[in-house]
């Protein structure tokens, strides 16, 4: 049984209160639809994407990561450059850093996780990676991401530990707060 129906435009507003509602109209039906369609439509799995982008993106659109200092190496003049030699990520070397910069809700990094994705989806990421931030490949990415993660995730979202459901996502704790700002918002509401 699907819990999408809960997440109303009105319910999603409260979870993202910075968020302009034009753009959670917008892309919020596609997100739903994809989580349905991969048997992640349970209040929980809907939380948990919800949350996750709030994390990554705030705007609620499908977004290209930003030059930092995390990415990028002071005065370079080539962006994204500390992820062009990522084994990690699968990144072969210039450009790979710039080409599979993080893209979409859930900020889809590296040439692996690309070409991984894009099989799984049917979609050719690598050859045009700009596809990731299209709204409904977005949510797609989302959806196919966690549930490549689902044992992961549920388990820590069993055990209340929101820290690790995020780490699982994201690799770290970045944008916990915010994370789990609309995590616990959403959980009352619904």
């Amino acid at each position: 049984m699907s819990d999408t129906e809960l997440f109303t435009i009105d319910v999603v507003q409260k979870m993202f209160p910075h968020t302009k509602r034009p753009a959670i109209e917008a892309n919020l039906p596609y997100v739903l639809d994809s989580l349905d369609r991969f048997g992640l439509g349970d209040r929980e799995m809907i939380l948990m994407a919800l949350s996750t982008i709030r994390a990554e993106t705030e705007s609620f659109c499908p977004i290209s990561e930003y030059k930092s200092r995390f990415n990028t190496s002071p005065g370079s003049n080539h962006p994204y450059d500390k992820y062009d030699y990522r084994k990690d990520l699968g990144n072969q070397g210039p450009p790979d850093g710039d080409s599979f910069k993080g893209r979409g809700y859930v900020q889809l990094t590296g040439r692996y996780n690309y070409e991984t994705i894009g099989e799984q989806l049917g979609v050719d990421l690598v050859s045009d990676p700009d596809l990731a931030n299209d709204p409904e490949i977005a949510a797609d990415i989302l959806a196919a991401f966690l549930l490549n993660h689902e044992t992961e995730i549920r388990g820590a979202l069993a055990e209340g530990d929101l820290t690790l459901a995020r780490k699982v996502v994201n690799g770290g704790s970045h944008g916990l707060e915010v994370f789990e700002d609309a995590f616990l918002t959403g959980e009352e509401l619904v």
